[in-house]
């Protein structure tokens, strides 16, 4: 998508996961957005992302195409630096799109909010104005639980199209926000060809319920520490039970092979 170098990547069961940290990511994408009618995608990859791809050999190809794949979870940082990645460091989603806020004030890049419940994308909005005064904020979406029906999708392109903003914020879950995005891309390769700047699509998840309230964060040393997993277990054990106790000990079981050089994990595109 862009003319910039790109960070390397490092291969983690065959997932290209972007060897950067918080602040080389923001400037990479602050950059990136000011050229000239480009496209492309940020997906924000952790354990469950790449446990998934193990599955979803297509979902690790949208990976691996991104304009960014990036380390959100520590795992992924620890396993850049076993493999001399020393600067890598965790960009998390919810950080991610605070500090790409802040750095847009200055250079007056806009933003554009698709996904969350009924009414999250607005009250998100409202919150980030609030913090950040003066961030322009284009428009929000709201999409229905069910891809988007042609004349939705129309209408939410031609939406982007007279908005014009360099981000476009994708607020659902994992692997079906990284779907949408490299969908929505492929089917529409003509979006900003007469753009003065990029769109840079990000999916970044539960962000949109942090940010607006919604669900309860984990404080910061416990993201930093890796276990934020156990974290977010306890908050809701219903929903989350089967994918830590399943994803983590998949994850366990097939990077250490990785890492001693047993077994490799192409990066398939």
């Amino acid at each position: 998508m862009s003319s910039l170098r790109p960070p390397e990547r490092v291969n983690v069961l065959g997932v290209g996961i972007s060897s950067l940290n918080l602040e080389s990511a923001v400037s990479f994408l602050v950059q990136a957005s000011q050229e000239k009618g480009n496209t492309g995608y940020v997906t924000v990859t952790g354990v469950h992302g790449v446990v998934e791809s193990q599955h979803d050999p297509e979902l690790k190809r949208i990976h691996n195409r991104s304009l960014l794949s990036t380390p959100d979870g520590m795992p992924m940082v620890w396993v850049g630096r076993q493999r001399g990645q020393s600067n890598m460091g965790r960009v998390y989603g919810p950080e991610l799109m605070l500090e790409v806020s802040k750095e847009s004030l200055a250079r007056g890049l806009t933003h554009y909010y698709f996904g969350g419940a009924e009414g999250v994308a607005e009250t998100l909005k409202l919150k980030l104005q609030e913090r950040f005064g003066g961030l322009e904020v284009l428009g929000t979406f709201c999409p229905p639980f069910r891809p988007l029906n042609e004349e939705e999708e129309e209408a939410f392109v031609a939406e982007i199209q007279k908005a014009r903003p360099h981000f476009l914020w994708i607020g659902l879950s994992t692997p079906k926000q990284e779907r949408f995005m490299d969908q929505f891309l492929r089917e529409h390769p003509d979006l900003t060809k007469d753009w003065d700047h990029s769109l840079i699509l990000l999916g970044v998840g539960a962000a949109f319920d942090f940010h607006t309230g919604r669900v309860r964060q984990a404080p910061r040393f416990i993201q930093r520490s890796g276990f934020e997993w156990l974290f977010r277990l306890c908050c809701d054990p219903k929903r989350l039970l089967k994918r830590y106790a399943y994803g983590n000990s998949f994850f366990l079981s097939r990077i250490f092979p990785q890492l001693l050089g047993w077994k490799s994990y192409p990066m398939s595109r």
